[in-house]
């Protein structure tokens, strides 16, 4: 089965299994989806489900949405989605996160990582820095720029300071060790992307652990 949620990062916390051990966890709200609309092969060049959810304000949706909406006789949503499912499901259909996910499922967690502005090489890509003594005049500095006269340019790809973070990026292979469905609630192990309040995408692993 084709597992697909979206939430929002509530934060982290700390269960304790039957054996006292400490489990690292992220909290993640998850309010129901509705189906938008269903793409086929057929007519759109590709199999999707299209999905709503989270609450806004009617005339903050524009026309387009706000059609969308309407055929599918949903309330008007904030975020909209799509995934590739195994399954056929009817317009309008809600879809909670119990609905899809279990105890133990392993899962990949995707959304936008916390951005961290302009930094230089050492936070940015981990270098090391300069000698620390007082004299050396050298301590965070990029280091060598390339060879010399030949190619005398700095070569395409060297990495350099510049903007960090506020990407999107996955986390694979976690673990589900909680699932409210009457709360909306889904608890994973380990760390996800983005800061408190972020919009996040869970799915079902597409590596796991051997």
């Amino acid at each position: 089965m084709t597992k697909f949620i979206i939430g929002r990062k509530s934060g982290m916390t700390q269960l304790f299994d039957e054996n006292g051990n400490v489990i690292p966890a992220t909290v993640i709200e998850c309010e129901p989806m509705y189906v938008l609309q269903n793409k086929t092969v057929e007519t759109d060049g590709y199999k999707a489900c299209k999905v709503g959810t989270g609450s806004v304000r009617a005339k903050l949706v524009n026309k387009p949405d706000a059609g969308q909406f309407k055929k599918a006789d949903v309330e008007v949503k904030r975020i909209i989605r799509e995934f590739e499912p195994d399954q056929d499901y009817s317009l309008g259909q809600e879809i909670k996160v119990s609905d899809m996910f279990a105890v133990g499922d392993k899962v990949d967690v995707s959304g936008t990582s916390k951005g961290k502005g302009f930094q230089g090489n050492i936070k940015r890509h981990g270098q090391k820095g300069g000698p620390s003594g007082h004299g050396s005049m050298y301590h965070r500095r990029v280091g060598s720029m390339g060879a010399t006269s030949t190619p005398g340019r700095v070569v395409p790809g060297k990495k350099m300071p510049g903007h960090m973070g506020a990407v999107n990026c996955t986390v694979q292979n976690l673990s589900v060790v909680m699932v409210d469905g009457d709360r909306g609630i889904l608890v994973i192990r380990g760390a996800i992307p983005g800061p408190k309040g972020g919009i996040v995408t869970v799915k079902n692993t597409v590596k796991a652990a051997e």
